[in-house]
């Protein structure tokens, strides 16, 4: 039984300004490699890939949509996950959006600096004049928690990644994150761990924790988990 696939890769960039961004190390690499394996596998696949992501060759059942910033990502969500079966959510998304960047002289001039959460730039480049610059962030949604209560049926795939973290709290976090999203299965991996020829993973549920060596054994082993997964649910409904 063939599926509509649904894969989030790179990062996002949140914009400063109209040269100027804050942006993250992904590559999408693992979400390429992904959607190559899914659609070896004869399913359809919807590819929401950050400015910079590397991406699949051009194929008949793949669809290549790029996204900017969170709000795109939203955006795109909102139009795709109750269209699809499996949402594998592998993109670093922005934690973080810039609000206001002025200097920093302006910064101590300002009695309260809530004052400056209200003001935007209007210039399309920043001025580089000043020594030192304040920007202002602001928190931006957690667009996991968001699929399920788009497609409560979806079979939800998220990542967590973590830094120099032990075995124990690697897996205690991706558990915590299974439950607070509603999350299907979380693939957790440790930066440490992650190089040209090795990425660690542990592909959890609330079943079982199965790991994996590579970037192609994690492609291969979330295929075949999402496939299971399908199957049983709705040989389930079938009944």
């Amino acid at each position: 039984m063939t599926m509509r696939i649904l894969i989030t890769s790179g990062g996002t960039t949140e914009k400063i300004d109209q040269v100027r961004g804050i942006t993250n190390f992904a590559t999408g690499t693992l979400g390429k490699l992904l959607a190559e394996h899914f659609l070896a596998a004869n399913h359809t696949v919807i590819l929401l890939a950050g400015l910079t992501a590397v991406v699949p060759d051009p194929h008949l059942k793949l669809t290549i949509i790029r996204i900017s910033d969170v709000t795109s990502l939203i955006s795109s969500i909102t139009k795709w996950i109750p269209l699809s079966d499996v949402c594998i959510h592998t993109m670093a998304v922005s934690d973080y959006t810039p609000v206001y960047m002025t200097d920093l002289d302006t910064v101590k001039q300002t009695p309260d600096l809530t004052d400056l959460l209200t003001k935007h730039n209007l210039e399309q480049k920043i001025s580089s004049q000043q020594d030192y610059q304040v920007l202002f962030l602001k928190k931006t949604p957690k667009v996991i928690k968001m699929i399920k209560p788009l497609n409560p049926a979806i079979i939800l795939v998220g990542f967590k990644l973590m830094v120099d973290v032990s075995t124990e709290q690697l897996i205690q976090t991706a558990r915590q994150s299974l439950m607070t999203n509603k999350a299907d299965y979380i693939l957790a991996n440790d930066l440490t761990t992650i190089s040209e020829t090795q990425h660690l993973g542990l592909l959890i549920s609330q079943y079982d924790i199965l790991e994996a060596q590579t970037k192609h054994d994690i492609a291969a082993l979330i295929v075949s988990k999402s496939e299971e997964t399908y199957d049983n649910y709705h040989d389930r409904r079938n009944r």
